[in-house]
């Protein structure tokens, strides 16, 4: 049987340019992450643009919890040399130095070799050890494809699957938070937006044709859950805070997941290794207390008690 291993990380930031920038100039972020992330495709949710300042001011002085994050574009060297393939921009802020610092942002990946994904309509194809593959971004914010129009998340889908062997969702959603960790139905706001209904959206997408949906969005860890034989990581947390995301308790908990697919997209086997960060300064490293997939294991059974993922004490996903 063919098969191919991809994995993912969440929230991603390197730095904020003019106010905290990582040491080195960012050469060793991840030094001591990057061999968790071997696989055929290595994915993440790139949180901040790269790009110069493009005088575009998103937060206005009234605004307290609005955040404007930003690195060089040089800085999609490290992660081309980390190991990452591809780059999710739906979220909120991939926009936080405007259009010009968005498609800044694609040029700084493209020139490494990198693809990206999640403007409203892409679907990005990455040939991966002979199967076709294809990645598409979801958010709630009107560039991106709609996390809340699930008619139109269906069309798109269904479009992707025609294209390709197996279909990949990025999605940014989700109520944040330290103490947002469960999934529950329904539909979830945020400082008055609509980030979406996760489970009816993931429900949807796989019966359109998704195989594997990376969650990501409330800056904590969320339960895994298999339906119909994918996997769905309701939120891989925060990765890398780069004194731009808060790192104390669970916020600084994250990780990296492998899952292995046969051809047709079916999960074969998944592993999620645990990661870690501080505030200061935000550089993600392995954690042997293993906090986040305790954190996962136990929110994966309680929220999910007959379909959630499993997993033993080393990570591997035990029970599908």
């Amino acid at each position: 049987m063919k098969t191919i291993t991809l994995s993912a990380v969440g929230d991603i930031i390197m730095g904020v340019a003019g106010r905290a920038m990582p040491a080195n100039d960012g050469r060793d972020f991840f030094a001591k992450v990057k061999h968790l992330f071997l696989a055929d495709l290595v994915m993440g949710n790139m949180e901040e643009p790269l790009t110069d300042d493009t005088g575009y001011v998103k937060c206005r002085p009234e605004q307290t919890t609005c955040n404007q994050f930003r690195v060089p574009p040089s800085y999609a060297k490290h992660l081309k040399d980390a190991g990452f393939h591809l780059l999710n921009q739906a979220n909120n802020h991939g926009y936080d130095f405007g259009p010009k610092g968005y498609t800044n942002t694609q040029k700084a990946l493209e020139s490494q070799g990198l693809k990206h994904t999640g403007a409203r309509g892409q679907i990005t194809l990455v040939d991966v050890s002979g199967v076709r593959v294809a990645v598409l971004g979801f958010s709630s914010y009107p560039r991106d494809n709609s996390l809340t129009d699930l008619n139109a998340a269906k069309a798109v889908v269904e479009k992707a699957a025609g294209l390709a062997d197996v279909v990949v969702i990025q999605v940014h959603w989700g109520t944040e938070g330290a103490d947002k960790t469960h999934v529950k139905p329904g539909t979830e706001y945020f400082l008055g937006e609509n980030r979406g209904d996760p489970i009816r959206f993931s429900h949807t997408v796989i019966d359109a044709g998704a195989d594997l949906i990376i969650g990501h969005g409330p800056h904590t860890l969320r339960a895994m859950e298999v339906y119909k034989g994918r996997l769905i990581a309701y939120s891989l947390g925060n990765f890398a805070g780069g004194r731009g995301l808060k790192g104390e308790g669970n916020l600084g908990w994250g990780g990296v997941l492998k899952a292995t697919l046969d051809a047709q997209g079916a999960l074969v086997s998944g592993h999620f290794a645990s990661t870690y960060f501080t505030s200061s300064p935000g550089v993600p490293q392995p954690d042997p207390q293993n906090r986040g997939l305790d954190l996962v294991r136990k929110l994966s059974q309680q929220d999910f008690p007959s379909s959630g993922a499993r997993f033993d004490v080393s990570g591997a996903i035990s029970t599908l």
